[in-house]
């Protein structure tokens, strides 16, 4: 099972308009020495909604170049369009992913069946092997623990979901319906704890970008058996998951990471800066939780 532990969903750094790829080989060093288990760039965290295909590629292969094997890159790769995602998709396998992670297509409000077919004709033409991220405040479809069952069966190459409902017996339903060998990640910070508790194996995290050993440290407590230090870890984080959704991510990552002085909290249109209010609050948090003096 690869995808197991805390995976940062990666921002991207922009520096007048373009990709800041010296602070984001920064950035992914810097998560690496901190223990993360597993990178996701290219992810919604990522702003991979605003980048160009030229773009999206570049970010892949810069992470993948960087991070040289030492842990599993999943490589966003997602559309709602299917033949545009296996585009994406055999990009991130040209670039030697280890994986690819499949947001459901958004937008087009597919069907339960037009869900398996989107994914079916993707696991004909991608070898990698793929996470599906089911985010319905993000798409409008809620892949249901069924579908995800039945599309395990039809879908060699899936090997695991994201799950971002919040929703924990949807959760405690695909554990159920798919069994302990698929791979089951909290889509939600909030939800890690819970979702360990069910018998999920990690996270894919946006709090980790500027409290990766912390959300790291969670992980492993839970797998060495020690439920103390993860229910206390999971509380010390609850006040940065809470500010990292003040507003939409990711807002209040990149601007924590700017207050850090880790990169430029530059974002892309339609994002923009943070209100001066939830600002100050982002500020009393990171002072709060030793990551600014």
């Amino acid at each position: 099972m690869q995808f197991v532990g805390a995976f940062t969903a990666l921002v991207t750094p922009f520096k007048n308009g373009e990709v800041d790829e010296e602070a984001y080989r920064k950035h992914i060093e810097w998560q690496i020495e901190q223990g993360m288990d597993g990178l996701v760039p290219c992810g919604t965290t990522g702003e991979s909604a605003t980048l160009s295909h030229a773009e999206h590629a570049k970010v892949i292969k810069i992470c993948v170049d960087q991070v040289k094997g030492r842990v599993p890159v999943l490589a966003g790769a997602g559309s709602n369009n299917t033949r545009e995602a296996i585009e994406l998709a055999l990009c991130a396998e040209e670039a030697k992913a280890d994986g690819v992670l499949l947001i459901t297509p958004y937008y087009n409000k597919p069907t339960q069946a037009g869900l398996i077919a989107h994914f079916a004709a993707m696991g004909k033409e991608v070898r990698l092997p793929f996470i599906v991220y089911n985010v319905p405040g993000r798409t409008s479809v809620n892949l249901l623990p069924q579908t995800v069952a039945a599309m395990r069966k039809e879908v060699p190459q899936l090997v695991g979901i994201k799950e971002a409902t919040g929703n924990l017996c949807q959760i405690s339903d695909v554990i159920e319906y798919c069994g302990p060998d698929f791979t089951v990640l909290s889509g939600d910070d909030f939800t890690l704890l819970p979702t360990l508790a069910l018998g999920g194996h990690g996270v894919i995290s946006v709090t980790s970008n500027v409290a990766p050993a912390m959300v790291r440290k969670l992980c492993a407590a839970w797998r060495a058996g020690d439920r103390d230090t993860a229910r206390d870890l999971h509380f010390k984080l609850a006040p940065l998951n809470r500010v990292m959704f003040v507003e939409t991510n990711p807002i209040p990552a990149k601007t924590a990471l700017g207050l850090m002085g880790r990169m430029s909290s530059e974002l892309r249109l339609p994002l923009v800066a943070m209100s001066e209010k939830n600002e100050a609050t982002l500020k009393e948090t990171l002072k709060a939780s030793g990551m600014l003096s």
